[in-house]
């Protein structure tokens, strides 16, 4: 049986984090606020237009359209969480490839050879790291650790460094298989892992560089625009002066769910709505040292 704790809906309710859409929106949140309150005051009170004026079959406008502008709003956070989820199922591939060529090349690697398991247990997280930060078009130095074999200096920074330490792992893996370590069958059994490193960055790459077209992401915002600045003539003559905190909750309604697909179509990078991947990265080198110590 779940156990219900109603505090939880207070906790979200009136909480707010420091990615809630309503601190970025709130100078436009205000604005609209600004531009409905002169819009209710000039037609109740400086003009007095009655309500059999045609203008408040403006709101019939707003009927049709409300339809259609939340099956756009649908698509475009549904479209968005895809390419997060999706982000997230490569990096949890990662993370059990990881552990799995740790696993495999603890049992091919006995203790004896300690040189050997190092180098794999430094290279495996520092492919990781590596991969994090070529997501977020930077390179940090200080995380990564060098073995006796690899160096930082042999990295070439105008070069795809994922590529180069993954390159770095299969050099390794066939010397050892060159010089009787393992056999060529356990070359055979650690090539998926080896392989999946470079198929899960692609995959990821084709997230990062394949944003959702501007000119629809465009579209939406003018629609949702258009739609809120005309909502203080369709729902003033019956809301009166309450039209202002209508029309500014129905903003942020709209304009939140296109921030909120802005935030998580890129799913890499440090937002609070991001990935963990620093938590990711973290448990990749933790069960790696576990595995190979």
């Amino acid at each position: 049986m779940i156990d219900y704790n109603p505090k939880e809906w207070f906790k979200y309710i009136f909480y707010f984090q420091k990615a809630d859409t309503v601190r970025k929106l709130t100078p436009l949140i205000l604005a609209i606020g600004v531009y409905t309150t002169v819009v209710a005051y000039l037609i109740v009170v400086v003009w007095r237009i009655g309500e059999n004026t045609d203008l408040k079959n403006i709101s019939l406008m707003h009927s049709l359209l409300g339809f259609v502008i939340s099956m756009l709003l649908v698509f475009r956070t549904n479209t968005a969480y895809d390419r997060w989820w999706e982000g997230r199922k490569q990096w949890g591939a990662l993370m059990n490839c990881s552990r799995n060529l740790a696993l495999k090349v603890s049992g091919l690697i006995g203790p004896e050879r300690q040189e050997e398991r190092e180098f794999f247990q430094i290279m495996i997280p520092n492919y990781a790291f590596a991969f994090k930060n070529h997501l977020r078009g930077r390179f940090i130095a200080n995380e990564f650790t060098e073995t006796s074999t690899f160096k930082q200096s042999d990295l070439r920074l105008d070069d795809h460094i994922p590529n180069q330490i993954a390159a770095a792992l299969f050099r390794k893996s066939i010397s050892l298989q060159k010089t009787g370590l393992i056999l060529p069958e356990h070359l055979i059994l650690l090539n998926h892992e080896l392989e999946a490193f470079t198929n899960i960055c692609g995959a990821c790459e084709r997230i990062k560089n394949t944003p959702i077209p501007l000119s629809y992401s465009s579209f939406i915002k003018k629609f949702i625009f258009i739609y809120c600045i005309t909502l203080p003539i369709g729902y003033v003559f019956s809301l009166h002066f309450l039209v202002i905190p209508f029309v500014m909750f129905v903003f942020y309604i709209l304009a939140s769910l296109e921030v909120i697909a802005e935030e998580i179509e890129d799913p890499f990078g440090n937002d609070a709505n991001d990935l963990p991947i620093e938590r990711i990265c973290a448990g990749i080198q933790s069960s790696a040292q576990a595995l190979l110590r």
